[in-house]
């Protein structure tokens, strides 16, 4: 893993900016999301081009950049300002996130040049019906039967279920908690789509009835707990930018919307709002690159500043969404205004890896064995 320089990583940012400020525009993510499959085939398409599926992927397989999580979470900040109706968050975080992390060189060998070409989309199965984003979640179970291993159980709140055709599927074993890769359309798989508030986002219910799959090796609890790390950072990017964006839209629009003569903008009650907004906003930024920094440089308070960053992001994108609601007024309740999609986005964010309860009371119990 490296940490690219000042300039490159600003050049990625810009061009993955352009691009979407291009393909995924409100009108875009309106038309993507209403699509059976989600995405557009074309943006994917041309994310991969610029190498951003490999973006965490080592340099030794083809496709791969071999950057760290300070670049991961600017790339998101962007896929969340722009609300990207895309598996990007799965495929090359979770899944190119977990196996990076695994020991097994033929399985990454074999699948991750085709997830950073953006042949393969990838997605990790953590947790069960629970919702629990912990190893105890976890409610599927393998056994071996002669060659092969087999898994029985159900993984739920799958993120990008029913768009990845490869499925990393973490299972209890007698030895212990282990990532088995497994086809999506393997006999014995049965994928089903979740009801979601976010349309953007999908997700699903996916049960294993006997389904022969591939241990990949190395992909044991400590994999489960790191990749959860990597992704809980990629996802506070993501809630971070994406509360920058809302609150600058917001701000624009009570800056030009006149009411009885003046721009409501001027009204004190919005001012305090705005300066709260703006607080919260800056708070889920600086958290959310503060604990990019401590995971790349290997700090042992890392997993404090990851918990940090889950709940501070989360919070702050919740609160900038709602309050644009308000702050736009009647329209911003509506549909057709570009408030609703980021409020229902955040909202859909807030659960996803553990609620920020779950994630204080890990923050708490991190500073407490620190101590």
């Amino acid at each position: 893993m490296k940490t690219l320089n000042p300039e490159e990583r600003a050049a990625m940012q810009d061009g993955f900016r352009r691009l979407l400020g291009k393909y995924s525009s409100e009108v875009y993510v309106r038309a993507a999301m209403a699509t059976p499959l989600g995405y557009d085939p074309q943006l994917w398409r041309q994310i991969a081009d610029m190498g951003l599926l490999g973006l965490i992927i080592d340099a030794d397989y083809e496709g791969g950049i071999g950057a760290g999580p300070v670049e991961l979470e600017l790339i998101m900040e962007e896929a969340g300002a722009f609300l990207l109706s895309a598996p990007l968050f799965s495929s090359a975080v979770l899944g190119a996130g977990l196996l990076s992390c695994c020991s097994d060189s033929a399985t990454k060998a074999r699948l991750l040049p085709a997830i950073a070409a953006g042949e393969r989309i990838a997605t990790v199965a953590f947790t069960g019906e629970s919702g629990l984003w912990t190893q105890a979640g976890v409610a599927v179970d393998a056994a071996q039967n002669g060659a092969h291993w087999r898994l029985r159980g159900v993984a739920s709140y799958v993120t990008a279920g029913t768009q990845a055709d490869l499925l990393l599927v973490f299972a209890h074993t007698a030895a212990g908690l282990q990532a088995f890769e497994i086809d999506a359309a393997a006999p014995g798989v049965s994928v089903q789509p979740l009801p979601t508030l976010d349309a953007t986002q999908r997700l699903a219910r996916i049960a294993f009835d006997d389904a022969i799959a591939r241990p990949i090796a190395g992909a044991d609890a400590a994999a489960f707990e790191k990749t959860l790390d990597l992704a809980r950072v990629a996802l506070a990017g993501e809630q971070a930018g994406g509360a920058r964006r809302i609150f600058d839209v917001s701000v624009e629009y009570i800056k030009t919307r006149v009411q009885f003569g003046r721009p409501v903008g001027g009204f004190q009650a919005l001012k305090h709002i705005a300066a709260d907004l703006m607080l919260d906003v800056e708070s889920a930024i600086s958290a959310a690159r503060r604990a990019a920094l401590d995971l790349a440089a290997g700090a042992s308070d890392a997993p404090v500043s990851v918990a940090l960053a889950a709940f501070a992001a989360a919070d702050g994108f919740s609160h900038a969404a709602a309050a644009s609601i308000q702050l736009h007024g009647g329209i911003g309740f509506t549909m057709e205004n570009g408030a609703h999609l980021y409020l229902r986005r955040a909202r859909a964010d807030a659960q996803l890896l553990g609620d920020s309860h779950f994630n204080r009371e890990r923050y708490l119990s991190l500073l407490e064995l620190a101590a």
